[in-house]
């Protein structure tokens, strides 16, 4: 398979992702899910990633459709669009799954996939984290991933402007 391929492999809907890490589960693996809008990726996306990875077998991100970051960041956002935001992603080695959602929070994805691992940047709190109640009550982990310091995509934005 070519990379652009195995790249675009790990792209997934709703109903072929809940297939996949059914067969996941079934052989023992342990899922992590984590979400965000990863626009403008940077190197604190992808040390948070990583760091979150390494807590189990497969890695999947539920990621925002450039609808709900409107809605969150207002009409200027998303600067990069959902197919680019997703494609880099899943270029990344540790990264085994990409999901879209269009809700403001991934509750529907986390209810459907009942992750083993529920982790978020560390700016949260446990119990305002989207769907911590679904991992929980199925003998799952929440775990806050702390964040790395003086990495934003809104400040890489502004920086951009006052150049």
């Amino acid at each position: 398979m070519s990379n652009l391929k195995n790249i675009k492999s790990k792209i997934y809907s709703l109903s072929d992702l809940k297939i996949q890490s059914d067969k996941w589960k079934e052989n023992g693996e342990k899922i992590v899910f984590t979400n965000g809008c990863f626009d403008l990726v940077h190197r604190g996306h992808i040390e948070v990633l990583a760091n979150t990875a390494d807590l189990g077998d497969k890695l999947i991100i539920g990621l925002n459709s450039d609808s709900s970051i409107k809605e969150l960041k207002g009409e200027n956002r998303p600067i990069m669009d959902e197919i680019t935001r997703s494609i880099l992603l899943a270029s990344l080695q540790f990264v085994d799954a990409i999901v879209f959602f269009s809700e403001e929070t991934p509750y529907k994805l986390i209810e459907n996939l009942v992750p083993d691992i529920l982790a978020k940047g560390g700016d949260y709190k446990v119990t305002e984290i989207s769907g911590n109640e679904v991992v929980l009550e199925n003998g799952g982990e929440v775990i806050l991933i702390p964040f790395i310091d003086g990495f934003s995509s809104t400040n890489i934005v502004e920086k951009i402007k006052q150049s």
